[in-house]
């Protein structure tokens, strides 16, 4: 399959979560080095002054410090106020000696290294400076070796980010890439997709809501294969008797054309009809259920089955029912269609009170059905032989109103459709 355009889901969390750290962190650190650098440069200077006001104490009463007690780093000096060295190391001429003729200590950088300056104690003033320094690479060092601390420290820091991005991504991006197979196997027509549960609220949510529309896509395909499978059932037989009528028409010298184009357009009509109820039953559309009508739908039943040996009763005061008179006209005709189909003889179609429920009752002469009920029910392929579609189509319209289509008797075989009463609910 082609990768669509984009970035991955993990990359962008990895990259997203990583450089957010890194940015946090060097906004951390540089200004920490900053400080350090300055702070280690302060510690060097107080170091310093702490030696020269040692050294220009000793150097006035003359009990300088041995060398011993000073830092082998520095560079210890007696200059004048002129900025002349008069011994000690150090540059031949100070400006920083120099500009300790004030009578106060001075520090800045000279050359490479960090200097001090104080004025050695003296009764009639300032006439030779202490000068102390320490080269600027020591402190450096010290400054430097700091801040590698400091990046190893945030390498860490961003090394540990990158890794709680990766695991984060990885736990995000796996439902999601689950979810995306789940899609194209829908896609490809396998309607018993699953989402597993993730954790992940949305996720999960997403993955509910795949499974729901798969289902709903499995039903509804299932519903149009089966609603061709029935309408090509239910147009079986007034499809034959229309081309029938016709032929014989054509054939007969003298026949009543117009008489039997009259027929044909009211079959024509019939097929039109079934057309209707079935594509309304299958999509669960159409009027609401009403009242049954028996007598009308009875005598609408002998009608569409005009030259068949048809008898319609009705027993008495029926219960009231609320069902679909579309559906009711599917179920009939199925049934009585089977009786000319598999039985023999004289049909007939009766209904009655049952106590709590209405029965119809569609009974023929003919020799019986030898199938176990199971199997007479059970939907097969329309080429196939036995009773296939029909009494199939017939039950689950039964079951769609709340009813039950049973086999009563195997022979002489009585088909009964029992739907129940409506409550009174005052």
């Amino acid at each position: 399959m082609e990768r669509p355009p984009g970035t991955p889901l993990r990359r962008r969390l990895l990259v997203t979560i990583a450089g957010i750290t890194a940015v946090a962190v060097a906004l951390l650190i540089v200004p920490l080095a900053v400080a350090v650098q300055l702070l280690y440069r302060a510690e060097a200077v107080a170091t310093l002054e702490r030696d020269a006001a040692r050294v220009a104490a000793g150097a006035g009463n003359g009990t300088a410090p041995a060398a011993r007690e000073l830092s082998p780093h520095l560079v210890v000096g007696l200059y004048r106020t002129d900025g002349v060295r008069v011994s000690g190391a150090g540059p031949s001429v100070s400006r920083v000696a120099a500009a300790a003729r004030d009578g106060r200590s001075h520090e800045a950088g000279e050359g490479r290294a960090l200097a001090v300056t104080t004025p050695v104690p003296s009764r009639t003033g300032p006439g030779q400076v202490v000068r102390v320094a320490l080269p600027t690479a020591t402190v450096r060092a010290r400054t430097v070796r700091t801040w590698l601390l400091m990046g190893a420290f945030a390498l860490v820091i961003v090394g540990l980010a990158a890794g709680v991005a990766w695991n984060q991504s990885r736990r995000l991006a796996r439902p999601l890439e689950r979810l995306t197979r789940a899609a194209q196997a829908l896609g490809d027509g396998d309607f018993t997709v699953r989402a597993d549960p993730s954790g992940l609220r949305e996720a999960d949510a997403a993955g509910r809501a795949l499974e729901v529309t798969a289902r709903r896509l499995g039903s509804m395909l299932e519903r149009e294969r089966a609603f061709s499978a029935d309408v090509s059932h239910q147009l079986r037989t007034p499809l034959t008797g229309l081309l029938l009528g016709l032929e014989s028409a054509l054939e007969r010298p003298g026949a009543d054309l117009r008489s039997a184009a009259r027929t044909a357009v009211r079959r024509g009509e019939r097929m039109r009809d079934i057309i209707d109820d079935l594509l309304l039953l299958a999509r669960d559309a159409g009027p609401d259920r009403a009242p049954l009508d028996v007598p009308a739908l009875l005598d609408e039943l002998r009608a569409r089955w005009e030259g068949l040996p048809l008898a319609t009763v009705v027993h008495g005061p029926l219960p009231t029912v609320h069902a679909k008179t579309s559906a009711l006209r599917q179920i009939l005709d199925v049934l009585v269609d089977n009786a000319r189909e598999h039985g023999g003889g004289r049909i007939t179609v009766e209904a009655s009170d049952i106590g709590g429920g209405l029965a119809f009752d569609v009974a023929d002469e003919g020799p019986g059905v030898t199938d176990p009920e199971d199997e007479i029910f059970t939907r097969r392929s329309a080429s196939g032989n036995g009773h296939g579609i029909g009494l199939a189509l017939a039950r689950s319209l039964a079951e769609a109103e709340g009813g039950r289509l049973v086999l009563r008797r195997p022979a002489p075989p009585i088909f009964t459709l029992l739907l129940p009463a409506t409550r009174d609910l005052h």
